[in-house]
């Protein structure tokens, strides 16, 4: 007899269903990672993308090349990527010093170590919290981390998965270990919970005036079914 599905599972079908198969970021190690996400300002995946298609294309990735560019240089290349270019350059900078000078050019060594370890190495570079620094160590294939997106924590939490705190960092682990209770350990679903919810937030699910009369997953939001929602 094969086991019934989860809530969160019927969600995701529901969700994947209507949004089509989602795919996520384009392939990239977790140095690649760091500096996609300082790429762009204020960050989304459209100036992140811009600014880290311009950084490539224009310098390289390696970190002899964006510590040999001007910082002038290095700026107006990111400029595409939004706001406060010269801030962003300077970090591009710090990541490639920090990733040459201390982790031997890369960052396979701080990805073997334990999970603990390698989230303090991660969020020692810019705008990496435990956040990005769960979601480096889950793209990367690293370990099935039930990562969440630090912008659609409402999401998962709507839905009755853990719960939005005060305290930031604690309603980020409500919502985390609510979702690992439900998604197999396994990185390629964990992933798939990660874009689909992310999406959902992006395109109907938004933090302020969510798009609930469009929602396909409203009948399992409980949100949506409370009673101060259909007041």
């Amino acid at each position: 007899m094969s086991k019934p599905k989860s809530r969160l599972a019927k969600i995701l079908t529901d969700l994947e269903a209507f949004y089509g198969k989602v795919d996520p970021s384009p392939a990239m190690d977790a140095y690649e990672m760091i500096l996609y996400t300082n790429c762009g300002y204020p960050a989304s995946d459209a100036r992140c993308s811009k600014g880290f298609q311009a950084l490539r294309d224009e310098v390289g990735l390696n970190p002899d090349s964006i510590l040999g560019a001007r910082d002038a240089r290095l700026a107006a290349i990111v400029k595409v990527g939004g706001m406060m270019p010269e801030l962003r350059a300077a970090r591009l900078k710090e990541i490639a010093d920090l990733v040459k000078t201390e982790f031997g050019g890369n960052l396979g060594t701080v990805l073997r170590q334990p999970v603990k370890e390698a989230r303090k190495a991660l969020k020692r570079f810019p705008t990496i919290g435990d956040p990005g620094a769960d979601k480096i160590l889950l793209f990367t294939k690293t370990l099935p981390i039930a990562a969440v997106p630090s912008n659609c924590l409402h999401v998962p939490a709507r839905l009755g998965f853990g719960e939005e705190k005060k305290n930031w960092a604690a309603g980020y682990r409500s919502i985390q270990e609510a979702l690992a209770a439900e998604l197999p350990e396994d990185c390629d679903a964990r992933i798939r919970a990660y874009v689909l919810l992310k999406r959902h937030g992006q395109e109907l699910c938004k933090q302020s005036r969510p798009l609930c009369e469009r929602c396909p997953v409203s009948g399992d939001c409980v949100y949506f079914n409370s009673t101060d929602t259909l007041v």
